[in-house]
């Protein structure tokens, strides 16, 4: 059985092109679900999963204390592994069917203010090649709201300086070209005079962010410099690696962009996706019109 879940992870890489974080999500719902189905239910082959034995499955995980956002996500592993399943007529019938995703609250995305912005992107001090490098890749994300998978995995030859955009890889695998403003290529072009070249080792890269050794930096390095960052920013609310790009959206739209030029910077299969920053946006006009109109 696990010989299924691993053939369908290849499925999903080669023939779909999730992202690496997406496909670690999936594989890991899924062995939890072998787990349960051998050694709870004790069944042998897929073919014996019924309906009942999912619920209770995903019972199990409410029991457990999952929110409804990670059981939404259980549920579509098991339904695209038991479509697949299908396909390659492993099963006979897929057991999914009217299994419904529970209701999920829409959370508003948390935003930095401007002046929080201006404070995170002057945190870095730039006495080393790390301040360089850590300037440039804040300004990087503000101007451009890429995802930090997107921002790490960029190389020398994404950044296009004379023409003032840059080129990520996204979701999917699917390219898209974002537009830089002056102060963050300032920073870029900083960072490779001063940062980058004390950073590469002898055994050079085409990457753009290195880290202390000289190879491409990660999530996790970028996360911990985040957190640094922010603590030097004096910024009290919680800041993920998602915040600098939820600003740029909404800061965007706040200002009057157009909501299609917003999605395709964001790189949104879905424009509903980008919506959710129109609410923000809206969120923070009513808090000013009751903070500043005399009848509000």
């Amino acid at each position: 059985m696990i010989d299924h879940i691993r053939d369908f992870i290849h499925f999903l890489t080669v023939e779909k092109g999730l992202a690496k974080n997406t496909l670690i999500s999936y594989e890991r719902d899924l062995k939890s679900y072998l787990a349960y189905m051998k050694n709870v239910e004790q069944l042998n082959t897929w073919n014996e999963v019924r309906r009942a034995s999912i619920i209770q499955f995903l019972a199990r995980l409410k029991d457990q204390g999952k929110s409804p956002k990670t059981l939404a996500r259980h549920i579509a592993s098991l339904r695209s592994f038991h479509q697949f399943l299908i396909r390659e007529k492993i099963t006979e019938q897929d057991p999914t069917i009217h299994i419904e995703s529970p209701k999920q609250e829409r959370s508003l995305p948390k935003v930095l203010s401007m002046e929080e912005v201006e404070a995170l992107l002057e945190a870095p001090k730039l006495t080393n090649e790390f301040g360089y490098r850590d300037k440039a890749m804040l300004e990087l994300l503000y101007a451009t709201g890429m995802r930090v998978s997107e921002l790490i995995n960029l190389d020398m030859s994404d950044i296009h300086a004379t023409m003032g955009f840059v080129r990520c890889i996204g979701k999917g695998n699917k390219e898209r070209i974002i537009p830089i403003g002056h102060t963050a290529l300032e920073s870029i072009e900083e960072y490779l005079l001063n940062g980058r070249v004390k950073l590469q080792s002898e055994h050079k890269t085409d990457s753009l962010f290195l880290n202390h050794h000289g190879n491409r930096l990660t999530r996790q390095g970028f996360w911990k410099i985040l957190k640094k960052l922010s603590k030097d920013a004096r910024i009290e609310k919680e800041l993920t690696p998602h915040t600098l790009r939820h600003s740029f959206a909404t800061h965007l739209l706040t200002n009057g962009a157009d909501l299609r030029a917003v999605q395709e910077m964001l790189g949104h299969a879905d424009i509903s996706t980008t919506q959710i920053y129109t609410h923000v946006t809206n969120v923070r006009l009513k808090d000013v019109y009751k903070k500043f109109h005399p009848r509000a």
